[in-house]
């Protein structure tokens, strides 16, 4: 017989994550303060750190007791998210790959021109919309993101730009659907709007979307003045449906509708963007079409060729194929610009570093259940 004693399997503590600071309202971290005898003026103090003094711990909040440093330290997380991976591109267009603390990824892009520092944020993991051409909602959608982890994304963005610099826009154009999760996005916008946070107006907010119509109503009754940009891509319901397939559920028809009333409750002129796939959506009875759609209403058409994205199929339109495109809308009168492309050497673009970096890990997954297999 032998006398090996039984193995014994122990459980492996696993340390609970601490909330991060940006997720708790106003109101909560007053709270805890009081509790340990600070003044309320100190949640000012904390917050004009993140916010101002561009603070990545709570050591650097030098006007802080030592002491309620340490406490903050042990309580919270300064940022629940962290940074993966940092991209930069020869025209300074800067992308982060963030990890969430569920281990999911969030990608947000700086683009930085003379005198202009736009933030493009995501509020999804992943995106339901299905538009076939999108890196972002090739796997679907995973999960809202938090009012935080938005925050955090315009703060990482923003002390990425030099220490005199500010934010100046916002562009929420990034992984996700954001009217499919509104209600998070006030909720950081209003943050990222008040003079005590980064203090970006409404004015200098764009919030872009597939096209969901009782949603863009209910944006327009808040009163708000941000900017909207409508994702339409095709000029007609059969071929949008094609590109856009939640389109079977709106329709064309129902969008205009809602971006008429969006622009006579808040006077603010709506765009329309469109993304081009060569030889898809660029012919010249595409042109013709999208021009009598938009005739006579107060909007801007954005054309967007096409980037390439690993495992799609599409191409880019020709140049003369674009001119074309671009000569026929303003023949009939319609405003229509051509969106120059930025961080074209990182792919800027949304989805692309997550999907590359998710399949990594699925990869290394495999690898490690063949290494461990039976």
């Amino acid at each position: 017989m032998s006398d090996t004693l039984p193995l014994t399997t122990l459980p492996i503590a696993v340390p609970i994550p601490k909330p991060a600071l940006l997720e708790q309202p106003e109101d909560a971290l007053r709270a805890w303060l009081a509790e340990r005898g600070q003044p309320p003026m100190r949640a000012r103090q904390i917050r004009r750190w993140v916010y101002e003094g561009r603070a990545t711990s709570f050591e650097e909040m030098s006007d802080l007791p030592k002491g309620l440093r340490q406490e903050l330290a042990d309580a919270f997380d300064l940022f629940g998210t962290r940074v993966e991976r940092h991209l930069v591109s020869a025209d300074d267009t800067h992308k982060l790959l963030l990890r969430t603390r569920d281990g999911h990824f969030i990608e947000c892009v700086l683009i930085q021109e003379e005198g202009r520092h736009t933030a493009c944020v995501s509020t999804q993991v992943g995106c339901g919309m299905g538009c076939v051409f999108c890196a972002s909602g090739l796997n679907g959608v995973e999960r809202n993101l938090t009012p935080g982890e938005i925050l955090e994304q315009l703060v990482q963005l923003r002390n990425l730009t030099q220490a005199d610099r500010r934010l100046t826009h916002i562009v929420v154009m990034g992984m996700g659907e954001p009217l499919a999760n509104l209600d998070n996005l006030l909720a950081a916008l209003s943050v990222a709007g008040d003079k005590n946070g980064l203090g970006i107006g409404a004015r200098h907010v764009t919030i872009s979307t597939v096209g969901l119509p009782a949603k863009i109503r209910r944006l327009a009754d808040l009163g708000k003045q941000y900017h909207l940009a409508v994702s339409l891509h095709a000029p007609n319901d059969a071929l949008r449906t094609e590109i856009v397939p939640t389109n079977d559920k709106t329709g064309i028809p129902e969008i205009l509708k809602a971006a008429d009333y969006f622009f006579e409750t808040t006077g603010r002129q709506v765009t329309f963007e469109y993304v081009v796939l060569g030889g898809v959506n660029d012919r010249p009875v595409h042109a013709r079409q999208l021009a009598n759609l938009l005739r006579g209403r107060k909007a801007h058409i954005n054309l967007i060729p096409w980037n390439d994205v690993t495992g799609l199929t599409y191409k880019r339109p020709t140049d003369d194929d674009l001119a074309g495109f671009i000569a026929t809308l303003r023949r009939a009168g319609v405003s229509v610009t051509v969106r120059h492309r930025k961080g074209a050497d990182i792919d800027a673009a949304c989805g692309q570093l997550r999907r590359s970096a998710v399949a990594s890990e699925d990869k290394e997954a495999g690898s490690a259940e063949l290494a461990t297999g039976p």
